[in-house]
């Protein structure tokens, strides 16, 4: 072999060699920013501002209250803006299942700007929790008797709602709290009648357990509800569940507004866990599992229990 082949042959290798590390390194370095960056989701973010998501999709969200509207765009490079101005960027967003991260700097970089006007907290009626005593939760099975819920395959919704809603009633009655559950058995309920379970108490929350469906089979996770005119205490209620079920392993599909009935007739802090999707393959097997029941009622009550706290 001659002296140029030779060296040719040498650096050849060389630039294998410095590809090779070139193409490490970046991975090596984007792990270690993902690890130390400190980010919060859409939905706390919402929580910790004082306001509430009205309107949100792939690319924006949309956070108000009766003062101040905030549009996140959540596309890369994103920009936010401050009631109609432009405030900055928003740096990076990572979507992880359904669930949106954003840099946990946004709270303090939004929360100088917003207009302070409008009613401090929405004008709900809500009883103060009592500072002694057990605390008094309503545990609200979904549907019941007459009304199935969703039905999909060998599942029924009713059943599955009211074997979480037993096993929450059960780990929140060992934890010292009162329960009242709006049914135990097979039984249809009218849904003023289950508000009324509550409101006849000086109740601390109210809690309805639901499954979820969707014409599109690939959508899949949890998601809590409160009223459009929810208190402050419904909103802490619900980040609380959202916080302990996300640990679950379903994905999160955040902190939603819906007028149902349940959570305006109810003269306390009111809150609807839809805790899966029976039209999506893998969380009705989830829904219908004993093991994953469990799992579920432990985060509710986990959640429950924070928010009592």
């Amino acid at each position: 072999m001659s002296t140029r082949t030779r060296l040719l042959a040498l650096l050849t290798c060389v630039v294998l060699v410095l590809a090779a590390a070139g193409c490490q390194e970046p991975q090596q370095k984007g792990h270690s920013v993902a690890l130390e960056e400190h980010v919060t989701t859409i939905d706390d973010l919402a929580v910790r501002l004082g306001l509430r998501i009205t309107e949100r999709d792939e690319t924006f969200v949309i956070l108000k209250d009766a003062a101040n509207t905030v549009l996140i765009f959540t596309s890369r490079d994103g920009r936010y803006f401050i009631n109609g101005k432009p405030a900055g960027s928003v740096g990076t967003v990572k979507k992880v299942g359904n669930t949106m991260y954003v840099p946990e700097t946004l709270v303090s970089a939004i929360r100088p700007y917003l207009r302070i006007g409008g009613p401090e907290q929405p004008p709900v009626a809500v009883r103060p929790r009592p500072r002694t005593g057990a605390a008094v939760v309503i545990v609200d099975a979904g549907h019941g008797g007459k009304d199935p819920g969703t039905l999909i395959g060998g599942a029924t919704e009713k059943y599955i709602d009211l074997h979480v809603a037993a096993k929450v009633a059960a780990l929140l009655q060992q934890r010292g709290v009162t329960v009242v559950m709006t049914r135990e058995r097979d039984q249809f309920i009218e849904l003023e009648e289950r508000a009324e379970v509550a409101n006849r108490r000086d109740t601390d929350l109210f809690v309805s357990i639901h499954s979820d469906s969707a014409p599109d089979r690939n959508i899949s996770g949890f998601t809590i509800y409160v009223a459009r005119e929810a208190s402050r205490e419904s909103r802490r209620a619900a980040q609380s569940i959202a916080t302990a079920m996300a640990r679950t392993g379903s994905d999160s599909r955040g902190i939603r507004e819906a007028d149902y009935k349940v959570l305006v007739l109810t003269n306390c802090p009111a809150v609807l866990v839809e805790m899966g999707y029976l039209s999506n393959p893998l969380d009705a097997r989830r829904l219908q599992d004993n093991a994953f029941q469990i799992r579920l009622a432990q985060a509710i009550t986990e959640g429950i229990l924070s928010y009592l706290q």
